[in-house]
């Protein structure tokens, strides 16, 4: 309704040199601006849970570990790219590069000295060890900068936008669709088309066997884990001057991203983008046609997949 009294509105008032303004078109009885922001926002909003249960999907698919810590690193990502522009000067694309690195290099320090320790254990260890270091992180990084968010600029070249008629399209909002999409499509590439995707794959099924061609597992292993924290790291980055910098941006999303990777199936590489951009989209679009649902329609969807496909949409019977 609120959309209808605001077109009838300006109807009757007509523009301010008298002319009448042209109707504004609407598909479904929702006006097509606001259609197709929503739509737009849902695609962001998917872009990272794509990339967050990427890298969930890689450190579980290959190392057999629930994640826990993969939102307070997607934190850090974002907090490192703060510490470069504050402190050294340096900005959003030597961000893009430095923050994977540097958090990947923590999430390296972590696999060797903690993870290692409990694969031949019960997956819920791992889950509780990681849960507790999520804590910690949060912790640490909330009592030196509290809880407001902290804001990052956008880089120069990305401001501004194109109007496309029908809507207008923020440069920035467009990059990180797009860098997602790329990112995301090249790792799973990689994973399934190429030799070195296959050395980690049977690493994992069978690491004796692998280990006799020759090759370093537990260094393979350990660099995957790194690979995966950094994918967190870089949408934490890339996030960065949308949702400023907050020491409960993680905290906020691990647990849609969680029902993202159920959905898509546990270690589906394919599944977790899918999934991520579709449910990205879906809620979205349930803000415009049932916002009080938006909130909950993921997790709705998780409950009807469970119920009858256990395994996820794109997973695999064990």
């Amino acid at each position: 309704m609120a959309y209808e009294r605001t077109t009838l509105g300006s109807r009757l008032r007509g523009n301010d040199d008298g002319s009448w303004p042209a109707p504004m078109t609407e598909i479904f009885g929702v006006p097509t601006q606001a259609l197709f922001g929503q739509l737009l926002i849902g695609l962001i909003n998917g872009a990272f849970y794509a990339m967050l249960s990427l890298g969930l999907a890689v450190i579980f698919g290959l190392l057999n570990i629930i994640n826990f810590t993969h939102g307070a690193l997607y934190m850090m990502g974002a907090f490192c790219a703060w510490f470069l522009l504050q402190y050294l000067g340096l900005g959003y694309w030597w961000s893009l590069l430095i923050a994977p690195l540097a958090v990947g290099a923590f999430g390296v320090i972590i696999e060797r000295t903690m993870l290692a320790r409990l694969y031949k254990l019960d997956h819920l260890y791992g889950l509780l060890l990681t849960f507790g270091l999520a804590l910690i992180i949060q912790g640490l990084f909330r009592n030196q900068f509290g809880s407001s968010g902290l804001p990052y600029q956008m880089p120069e070249a990305l401001t501004g936008g194109l109007n496309l008629g029908f809507m207008f399209l923020p440069k920035y909002r467009a990059w990180v669709i797009v860098a997602s999409l790329a990112i995301c499509l090249s790792t799973w590439y990689v994973i399934e088309r190429t030799k070195l995707g296959a050395y980690l794959r049977a690493g994992t099924e069978n690491p004796a066997l692998v280990q006799a061609f020759g090759i370093n597992v537990p260094r393979m292993i350990t660099l995957t884990y790194g690979f995966g924290v950094a994918l967190a790291a870089f949408a934490g980055v890339m996030a960065a001057p949308i949702y400023q910098v907050n020491p409960l941006m993680g905290a906020d999303l691990i647990i849609v991203v969680f029902a993202v990777v159920v959905i898509g199936g546990m270690g589906s590489i394919l599944g977790s983008i899918i999934t991520g951009f579709g449910l990205g989209v879906i809620e979205g679009l349930t803000k415009v046609f049932y916002p009080e649902a938006s909130n909950t329609v993921i997790f709705v969807i998780m409950v009807i997949v469970l119920i009858l496909r256990p395994a996820g949409l794109f997973g695999r019977e064990r």
